[in-house]
C-alpha cells in the first residue's frame, strides 16, 4: 500500500513541475499570443522535417555527423539546424532538421518574447502518443501515420477532439535555437576563428618577448648597481647623480678659466706669481701689471660673460674669478 502511495505522489511531483510553465503549440496559422509568464514551446510539423531511419550505429553522436549529408537531397535552400534521439529500437532514430531563422521569426511574428521561452520541443517528440486526429484550428488537425506525426487538412479525418497540452509531461528532447548562428557562414567563422587564434598567439608571443627583455633589464640593472656601488633606490642614485653633475661641471669651468688664465699673453715685464682654487673662486696674482692696463688680461673672461673682481695691490694685480 505504502508502494502504490509513494509511486502516486511522486507522479503528482513529476506533473507539477512539468506544467509549472505553460505549454503552447506553435504552428505557423496560430493567432498571436498574449502572453507575459515563461512558456514552453512545442513546434508544428510544418517548422522542421522529420524522418525515421535505420543505421548501423549506435550512438547519437554518431548519427549527428551524417544528418546533414542524410537530408541533402530532401530540403529547399536554407541553413539548417539537426537534431536527433532514438526511437524505441535500438538501431532506429527519430532526425530533424529546421531553420532558426524561421523559428525564431515566427515566434517573434506571434508576439512572443524569446526570453520568455524555457523550452523548445518537436510535436514529433511530445504528441507521438495520440491515437486519433486532434483539431489544432479550424483548417488543420495533428495526425500520427506511420509513426511519424503530421499535419493534416481537418476535413481529411474525424477528429477526436482538440488538442489540449495542460496535464502533457513534456520528455528530454529539448532544443537549441541558435540566435545567430547563421548570421555568417560557417567557412568564414572558421576563417575568423583561426585569424583570432593566430593573433592572440602572435600578441601572447610578442607580450613573452617582452617580459623577458624587461627582466633581462632588471638583470642587467642588478649587476651595474652592485658593480658601481650604487644605492639601492632610483631616488637615492638620482640624488648622487645630481651631486656628481655639479662637480663634473664645476671642474669643467675650473679647467677652461685656467686655460683662460694659462693663454694669456703677458707683456714682458708681467708674470703670474699664484694661482689658487678654492670651491667658489679661482684667485690668480700677475706681477707687473698697471692698472691703466689690463684690457689685454680681463679681455676674454668680459668676452666670455664670466665674473671677476680686480685689486691692485704693491704692483701687483689680484683677480678672483667666480666658480
Amino acid at each position: 500500500m505504502s508502494i502504490i502511495l509513494k509511486v502516486k505522489k511522486d507522479l503528482i511531483l513529476v506533473m507539477k513541475f512539468n506544467n509549472k510553465y505553460k505549454t503552447i503549440f506553435l504552428d505557423l496559422n496560430s493567432d498571436s499570443f498574449e502572453i507575459k509568464e515563461k512558456i514552453n514551446i512545442i513546434l508544428s510539423p510544418a517548422l522542421y522535417w522529420v524522418k525515421k531511419i535505420k543505421l548501423p550505429v549506435s550512438s547519437i553522436r554518431d548519427v549527428k555527423k551524417l544528418l546533414p549529408s542524410i537530408f541533402e537531397d530532401t530540403l529547399p535552400d536554407g541553413e539548417y539546424s539537426y537534431s536527433v534521439y532514438k526511437a524505441n529500437t535500438e538501431s532506429e532514430f527519430f532526425i530533424f532538421a529546421y531553420e532558426d531563422k524561421k523559428i525564431l521569426k515566427v515566434i517573434e511574428e506571434k508576439n512572443i518574447s524569446i526570453l520568455n521561452v524555457i523550452g523548445i520541443y518537436f510535436a514529433q517528440s511530445e504528441l507521438s502518443n495520440i491515437d486519433s486526429a486532434m483539431k489544432i484550428d479550424e483548417k488543420q488537425s495533428l495526425y500520427v501515420k506511420d509513426e511519424i506525426v503530421i499535419l493534416v487538412p481537418c476535413c481529411w479525418l474525424e477528429e477526436k477532439g482538440e488538442l489540449n497540452l495542460d496535464l502533457l509531461t513534456l520528455s528530454k528532447n529539448k532544443i537549441n535555437i541558435e540566435q545567430f548562428a547563421h548570421i555568417i557562414d560557417m567557412k568564414s567563422l572558421y576563417k575568423f576563428s583561426i585569424a583570432l587564434v593566430l593573433l592572440i598567439i602572435l600578441v601572447f608571443t610578442e607580450l613573452f618577448i617582452t617580459l623577458q627583455k624587461i627582466q633581462n633589464v632588471y638583470d642587467l640593472k642588478e649587476v651595474v648597481f652592485e658593480k658601481y656601488n650604487l644605492k639601492p633606490t632610483i631616488f637615492q642614485n638620482k640624488s648622487m647623480l645630481k651631486k656628481y653633475t655639479k662637480i663634473d661641471e664645476k671642474q669643467i669651468k675650473i679647467r677652461e678659466y685656467l686655460s683662460y688664465i694659462l693663454t694669456i699673453k703677458l707683456k714682458e715685464n708681467e708674470k703670474i706669481t699664484f694661482i689658487n682654487v678654492t670651491n667658489k673662486k679661482i684667485i690668480v696674482h700677475f706681477n707687473g701689471v698697471d692698472s691703466k692696463k689690463t684690457n689685454h688680461i680681463i679681455l676674454k673672461f668680459k668676452k666670455n660673460t664670466i665674473k671677476f673682481n680686480l685689486k691692485f695691490k704693491n704692483n701687483t694685480m689680484q683677480m678672483e674669478i667666480l666658480l
